[in-house]
């Protein structure tokens, strides 16, 4: 029987399941998990998140909702709408939250926006245990300014403003953004731009519920792994890149890019790239072109980018 083809996923597997490693494993690949980053959850941050739920944030003035359309009416005023999650690991610290301490349901529908498979998988499990009447959306969107302008189309349609009304305290509630220290800002940049009507902006609140770095042992971690596997010379292993951090060292223990000894032609190793952002880092910082960049930030996306390579290179 052959052996399964190693692909070392450069992240920290998610609880309670993780996406990956179910599917690579459906798909006959032998998935091994390297995590890169080290994370730690902002307790206090966690607990202001709770406070707004205990206090009424979430909670409109009055509770003539539309059950049926989830529309609001002007009259009626809250300071939240929603909440939005584009990390795992921000859905794992509000589950966490949650199970340690409780949380008051809000009285009225809850929109929660994601973005991308794996992290709207998560949310979809912490949204049946705690929060069931939860409407989660963006789960295909794939990337944050994708997720924006979808937000900026639904949630206004829920929660239609109009000049007259900025002027009162009719304003539109807002959305409640759990990030981590480290993130990109396209998500409030898009919403609140001052280049959209007034009416249309949508107020958003970030609040930093976990904190990132990355992990002493990775370096370490990574190349004892890569040495393991290619101890059997038949196989060649994959290494999946889901983020900038962590590629220089990388790059350092595969002897790639500007680590790469002269005459060394042999990869034994083959790269991909959750998607555009890591692999252009990886071209534009070290010089080193990724031999996947998955379409879709998904396993399918990485498993599809995978086969399409090797089956090109088979037949070249």
């Amino acid at each position: 029987m052959p052996s399964q083809t190693p692909i070392f996923l450069l992240k920290t597997r998610s609880s309670p399941h993780d996406g990956y490693d179910d599917f690579l494993n459906a798909q006959g690949y032998n998935p091994s998990f390297i995590p890169v980053l080290e994370h730690r959850f902002n307790s206090k941050n966690l607990a202001q998140v709770r406070d707004q739920f205990t206090s009424g944030a979430f909670e409109l003035n009055d509770a003539n909702a539309n059950a049926n359309t989830q529309k609001y009416s002007e009259a009626q005023s809250k300071k939240y709408g929603g909440m939005i999650f584009t990390s795992q690991r921000a859905v794992e610290g509000f589950a966490e939250m949650i199970e340690q301490d409780g949380l008051p349901l809000p009285s009225t529908p809850l929109v929660l926006y994601t973005v991308g498979p794996a992290t709207a998988r998560t949310l979809t499990t912490l949204r049946d245990k705690h929060i069931p009447s939860a409407k989660i959306y963006g789960a295909d969107a794939g990337t944050g300014e994708k997720l924006a302008h979808l937000m900026l189309e639904h949630y206004n349609d829920l929660h239609p403003s109009t000049p007259e009304s900025l002027s009162s305290n009719k304003a539109k509630p807002g959305l409640l953004f759990l990030v981590g220290e480290q993130r990109r800002d396209i998500i409030p940049k898009t919403l609140m731009s001052d280049s959209l009507p007034a009416q249309e902006r949508i107020p958003v609140h970030e609040i930093v519920v976990y904190e990132t770095g990355e992990m002493e042992s990775f370096e370490k971690d990574f190349e004892s792994a890569v040495s393991f596997a290619q101890k059997d010379k038949q196989i060649e292993p994959w290494v999946v890149v889901f983020s900038p951090s962590g590629c220089e060292a990388m790059l350092r223990v595969l002897g790639l890019g500007p680590f790469k000894s002269d005459g060394n032609e042999d990869r034994g190793v083959f790269v991909a790239t959750i998607g555009p952002t890591t692999r252009d880092y990886l071209r534009n910082t070290f010089g080193f072109e990724a031999d996947v960049c998955a379409e879709k930030p998904s396993p399918e996306g990485v498993v599809e980018g995978i086969r399409r390579f090797m089956e090109l290179r088979k037949s070249a």
